[in-house]
């Protein structure tokens, strides 16, 4: 999503509700040979080793920024760069040709749902990132705008295919999105051809699954019929995450959904919210999802980046942010890095016009994020261990359990140097430091620099 992309159903106008519920109550319609067009032509072999949902390692692309190119070739160029951050999922934002009309050239304005936009190169350019990322263990999934389109999408000879209000077709009801037209979800030919389109892409292109924008705004009965149609494709595992926060995400079929109550948090807890308050949130989360489910953990996303800030910034300086990863790396649910992060970009990066990442800045960052995710690889118990926090205000403190595997988790969250006084089990213990390798001995407590972390094994 565009903008600001944290709205929920509750905030949207009571005709959005309507639209959102009713469609929700509409029995879902079967893909029959007779109702789309011809099925793709199978590209390549589908990927055989599309990680578990609990073992993803998420990284975020924006095209445009990711080289002076701006283009998918630009992507495959540093393919081994992102495979050594341990790294398993890549996800691509939209690929798709950008609309002209009231255009502000955001690639959430989809002017074709099966086309590749030009400025990024074409269906083999797409084909041989994939590949790349294949041949290198990774899985690749693209945005996928279902909520609404370009105003010169070919679709719009269909009025019925979208929201009307007093016989006019409408931008997305409560956003501020006048460069998109609303997809009317009542419409059954409407919802068969983005089901044939989003079938095209894990076929034609070989993608992996998708990443689904805004998905608060569309309704469960869609993506219960879409996922449930995608399964049938032969051979394939698809990776399918939602941008938003219905619990109904996963009754539908998605693995997982956004984390945005932990990151408004995390936010929180470094501008001075007791840390201690974090736990309760990652718990709060986790009630609410169905076991089995997962949430995606981040520090930034594209939305974050273009119209708040960068980690850099709002986590007071490298350090902070580097620290603010450790959290949401190991406290629980799916991480992700936004490209940029790793080098600490600090100006905003935006994505309706181009904005080269200087990928020569702040590499010691770079071998920061190369550990992190070597340790999470490397440590189960980081992935699925129980989780045990202690309260504290200052310090975020928490050990993940599994087998016979401990791992304790302290970043301080403060400018200053802080003292976090241990819980009694464990004080006078002996563990390995995971980022140094060596042997260290716990007494009753342990001082922590500013913004300073310690991740300790036994």
């Amino acid at each position: 999503m565009r903008m600001k992309s944290k709205f929920h159903l509750s905030f949207l106008p009571i005709f959005v509700l309507f639209v959102t519920l009713g469609s929700c109550r509409e029995k879902p319609v079967p893909i029959t040979p007779d109702t789309i067009e011809k099925e793709p032509v199978q590209y390549g072999v589908p990927f055989d080793k599309v990680p578990l949902v609990q073992d993803i390692v998420m990284y975020e692309i924006n095209v445009r920024a990711f080289s002076p190119s701006g283009d998918l070739q630009g992507v495959i160029d540093r393919i081994d760069s992102i495979r050594k951050l341990g790294v398993n999922v890549i996800w691509l934002m939209p690929i798709h040709p950008i609309g002209q009309l009231k255009s502000v050239n955001s690639p959430y304005c989809v002017r074709n749902y099966k086309e590749v936009n030009p400025e990024f190169g074409g269906l083999d350019d797409l084909r041989a990132l994939v590949d790349a990322a294949h041949s290198r263990d990774m899985a690749v999934i693209i945005d996928w705008v279902a909520n609404h389109s370009s105003w010169d999408n070919p679709w719009i000879s269909h009025p019925s295919w979208y929201t009307k209000v007093n016989g006019e077709i409408v931008h997305p009801p409560g956003t501020n999105w006048q460069d998109v037209a609303d997809l009317n979800f009542f419409n059954q030919d409407m919802r068969l051809a983005m089901v044939a389109a989003m079938k095209y892409w894990a076929l034609e292109a070989n993608i992996d699954g998708f990443r689904c924008d805004a998905a608060d705004f569309v309704p469960f009965s869609f993506w219960k019929q879409a996922i449930d149609s995608l399964s049938g494709l032969p051979g394939r595992s698809l990776i399918l995450l939602a941008e938003g926060e219905r619990a109904d995400h996963f009754t539908a079929g998605f693995q997982m959904n956004y984390s945005w109550a932990f990151y408004s948090k995390l936010k929180d807890v470094f501008n001075g919210v007791p840390a201690s308050t974090l736990a309760q949130v990652h718990v709060d989360e986790y009630k609410a999802i169905p076991s089995g489910g997962e949430k995606l953990r981040f520090t930034t996303n594209h939305d974050e980046s273009a119209w708040d800030a960068t980690p850099v910034t709002l986590f007071k300086g490298k350090t902070g942010a580097m620290a603010a990863s450790v959290i949401t790396a190991y406290m629980g649910g799916v991480p992700m890095i936004y490209g940029s992060q790793e080098v600490g970009r600090a100006t905003n990066v935006p994505f309706f016009y181009a904005s080269p990442i200087d990928w020569s800045q702040n590499r010691d960052m770079e071998m920061f994020y190369r550990q992190l995710f070597a340790i999470y690889h490397q440590i189960p118990a980081l992935k699925t261990g129980q989780l045990t926090t202690y309260a504290h205000d200052d310090v975020v403190a928490f050990l993940r359990s599994g087998g016979s595997e401990k791992v304790l988790v302290l970043v301080n969250v403060r400018p200053v140097t802080t003292v976090f006084t241990m819980p009694a089990e464990l004080q006078q213990t002996n563990w390995v430091d995971a980022f140094t390798a060596k042997s260290t001995s716990i007494g009753v407590s342990v001082e922590l620099e500013p913004y300073g972390y310690r991740v300790l094994t036994q």
